[in-house]
Protein backbone atom coordinates (compact mmCIF):
# COMPACT_ATOMS: atom_id res chain seq x y z
CA UNK A 1 0.00 0.00 0.00
CA UNK A 2 1.23 3.28 -0.85
CA UNK A 3 0.57 6.55 1.80
CA UNK A 4 0.44 9.97 0.86
CA UNK A 5 2.20 11.67 3.56
CA UNK A 6 2.30 15.35 4.62
CA UNK A 7 5.19 16.16 6.74
CA UNK A 8 7.22 19.44 7.13
CA UNK A 9 5.04 20.70 4.75
CA UNK A 10 5.73 18.77 2.02
CA UNK A 11 3.47 15.43 0.66
CA UNK A 12 5.58 12.38 -0.03
CA UNK A 13 4.47 9.13 -1.64
CA UNK A 14 5.55 6.47 1.09
CA UNK A 15 5.48 2.66 0.60
CA UNK A 16 7.10 0.02 3.19
CA UNK A 17 7.99 -3.86 2.59
CA UNK A 18 9.02 -5.68 5.48
CA UNK A 19 11.94 -7.96 4.67
CA UNK A 20 12.98 -10.40 7.66
CA UNK A 21 13.58 -7.76 10.44
CA UNK A 22 14.30 -4.86 8.40
CA UNK A 23 12.04 -2.67 6.27
CA UNK A 24 12.53 -1.39 2.81
CA UNK A 25 10.73 1.91 2.58
CA UNK A 26 10.36 3.82 -0.76
CA UNK A 27 9.80 7.02 -0.32
CA UNK A 28 8.92 9.03 -3.33
CA UNK A 29 10.95 6.48 -5.27
CA UNK A 30 14.09 6.44 -3.20
CA UNK A 31 14.63 3.06 -1.85
CA UNK A 32 16.31 3.19 1.82
CA UNK A 33 16.41 0.12 4.80
CA UNK A 34 15.40 0.99 7.81
CA UNK A 35 16.61 -1.36 10.99
CA UNK A 36 13.57 -0.83 13.39
CA UNK A 37 13.48 -1.45 17.13
CA UNK A 38 10.92 -0.77 19.80
CA UNK A 39 12.79 0.72 22.86
CA UNK A 40 10.27 2.14 25.72
CA UNK A 41 7.64 3.39 23.40
CA UNK A 42 9.96 5.67 21.18
CA UNK A 43 10.86 3.59 17.45
CA UNK A 44 15.01 3.42 16.64
CA UNK A 45 15.79 3.54 13.09
CA UNK A 46 18.83 2.64 12.11
CA UNK A 47 19.22 4.22 8.25
CA UNK A 48 22.49 3.72 6.70
CA UNK A 49 25.06 4.67 9.09
CA UNK A 50 22.67 7.17 11.24
CA UNK A 51 20.29 6.80 13.82
CA UNK A 52 16.85 8.30 14.44
CA UNK A 53 14.82 8.49 17.74
CA UNK A 54 11.22 8.68 16.97
CA UNK A 55 8.38 9.80 18.57
CA UNK A 56 4.68 9.89 17.67
CA UNK A 57 1.95 11.66 19.87
CA UNK A 58 -1.54 10.39 19.57
CA UNK A 59 -3.50 11.33 16.50
CA UNK A 60 -5.63 14.71 16.81
CA UNK A 61 -8.00 16.51 13.61
CA UNK A 62 -6.18 13.70 11.25
CA UNK A 63 -2.62 15.37 12.76
CA UNK A 64 -0.79 13.94 14.56
CA UNK A 65 3.11 15.33 15.97
CA UNK A 66 6.14 13.39 15.48
CA UNK A 67 9.80 14.23 17.28
CA UNK A 68 12.35 13.15 15.10
CA UNK A 69 15.70 12.97 17.40
CA UNK A 70 13.80 15.61 19.35
CA UNK A 71 12.39 17.91 16.38
CA UNK A 72 8.69 18.20 16.24
CA UNK A 73 6.73 17.35 12.84
CA UNK A 74 3.69 18.06 12.12
CA UNK A 75 2.24 14.30 9.98
CA UNK A 76 -0.91 13.47 8.63
CA UNK A 77 -1.98 10.51 5.99
CA UNK A 78 -3.36 12.27 3.02
CA UNK A 79 -4.02 9.21 1.61
CA UNK A 80 -3.94 5.54 1.19
CA UNK A 81 -3.79 3.51 -1.84
CA UNK A 82 -3.10 0.05 -3.29
CA UNK A 83 0.20 -0.28 -4.43
CA UNK A 84 0.58 -0.33 -7.86
CA UNK A 85 2.02 1.73 -11.27
CA UNK A 86 1.61 5.67 -10.07
CA UNK A 87 3.75 8.21 -8.90
CA UNK A 88 6.26 6.77 -6.97
CA UNK A 89 8.02 3.43 -8.06
CA UNK A 90 7.71 0.30 -5.41
CA UNK A 91 10.86 -0.40 -3.39
CA UNK A 92 13.33 -3.19 -5.61
CA UNK A 93 12.12 -6.41 -4.72
CA UNK A 94 8.34 -5.40 -5.12
CA UNK A 95 7.43 -5.59 -8.88
CA UNK A 96 6.21 -2.93 -10.90
CA UNK A 97 4.69 -1.82 -14.31
CA UNK A 98 6.85 0.10 -15.78
CA UNK A 99 4.16 2.12 -18.24
CA UNK A 100 1.59 4.07 -16.69
CA UNK A 101 -1.80 2.70 -16.10
CA UNK A 102 -0.39 -0.93 -15.54
CA UNK A 103 0.76 -1.65 -19.52
CA UNK A 104 4.46 -2.86 -19.76
CA UNK A 105 6.87 -5.06 -18.24
CA UNK A 106 7.08 -6.14 -14.30
CA UNK A 107 10.44 -5.78 -13.25
CA UNK A 108 10.94 -8.17 -10.63
CA UNK A 109 13.95 -7.22 -7.90
CA UNK A 110 16.06 -8.35 -5.60
CA UNK A 111 15.11 -6.41 -2.47
CA UNK A 112 18.91 -6.18 -1.02
CA UNK A 113 22.35 -8.50 -1.63
CA UNK A 114 21.17 -12.36 -1.33
CA UNK A 115 21.55 -15.67 -2.73
CA UNK A 116 18.91 -17.30 -5.08
CA UNK A 117 17.55 -20.39 -2.77
CA UNK A 118 14.79 -21.25 -5.12
CA UNK A 119 13.20 -20.32 -8.90
CA UNK A 120 9.73 -20.87 -8.80
CA UNK A 121 8.63 -20.16 -12.36
CA UNK A 122 10.10 -20.53 -16.04
CA UNK A 123 9.71 -18.57 -19.59
CA UNK A 124 6.45 -18.98 -20.68
CA UNK A 125 4.76 -19.81 -16.95
CA UNK A 126 1.39 -18.10 -16.57
CA UNK A 127 1.25 -16.28 -12.56
CA UNK A 128 -1.78 -14.79 -10.99
CA UNK A 129 -1.24 -11.87 -9.01
CA UNK A 130 0.97 -12.49 -5.40
CA UNK A 131 2.06 -15.62 -7.18
CA UNK A 132 5.54 -16.07 -5.90
CA UNK A 133 8.18 -16.24 -7.88
CA UNK A 134 11.53 -16.85 -6.86
CA UNK A 135 13.05 -17.18 -2.90
CA UNK A 136 16.10 -15.41 -2.09
CA UNK A 137 18.11 -15.65 0.96
CA UNK A 138 19.21 -12.34 2.92
CA UNK A 139 20.56 -11.91 6.17
CA UNK A 140 19.81 -15.61 7.13
CA UNK A 141 15.97 -15.09 6.27
CA UNK A 142 13.85 -16.33 3.20
CA UNK A 143 11.98 -13.71 0.95
CA UNK A 144 10.01 -15.07 -1.54
CA UNK A 145 9.36 -12.23 -4.01
CA UNK A 146 6.00 -12.24 -6.00
CA UNK A 147 4.07 -10.79 -9.03
CA UNK A 148 2.49 -7.38 -7.92
CA UNK A 149 -0.22 -8.39 -11.13
CA UNK A 150 -1.28 -11.62 -13.51
CA UNK A 151 1.21 -11.85 -16.24
CA UNK A 152 3.34 -14.39 -18.21
CA UNK A 153 6.80 -15.03 -17.13
CA UNK A 154 9.35 -13.54 -19.96
CA UNK A 155 12.45 -13.74 -18.74
CA UNK A 156 14.34 -15.85 -15.54
CA UNK A 157 17.65 -13.82 -15.41
CA UNK A 158 18.88 -16.10 -12.50
CA UNK A 159 19.74 -19.03 -11.66
CA UNK A 160 18.95 -21.43 -8.10
CA UNK A 161 22.49 -20.95 -5.92
CA UNK A 162 23.29 -17.72 -7.99
CA UNK A 163 24.62 -14.24 -5.57
CA UNK A 164 22.37 -11.22 -6.35
CA UNK A 165 23.28 -7.89 -5.61
CA UNK A 166 20.46 -5.74 -4.65
CA UNK A 167 18.30 -4.05 -7.33
CA UNK A 168 19.46 -7.03 -9.52
CA UNK A 169 16.41 -7.49 -12.26
CA UNK A 170 15.66 -11.58 -11.33
CA UNK A 171 12.05 -12.12 -13.15
CA UNK A 172 10.21 -10.16 -16.04
CA UNK A 173 7.02 -10.89 -16.14
CA UNK A 174 4.96 -9.38 -19.58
Amino acid sequence: MILHIDAGGRRRAVEVVRIGDTYLVSIDGRDVEVDVKHIDGTLSLLIGTKSYEVLAGPPRDGMMMVHVNGVPVEVSVAAAVEAGPGPSRPPAGRTAATAPGGVGPQQVKAPMPGKIVKLLVKPGDRVESRQGLVVVEAMKMENELRARAAGTVAEVRTVEGASVEAGAILVILE
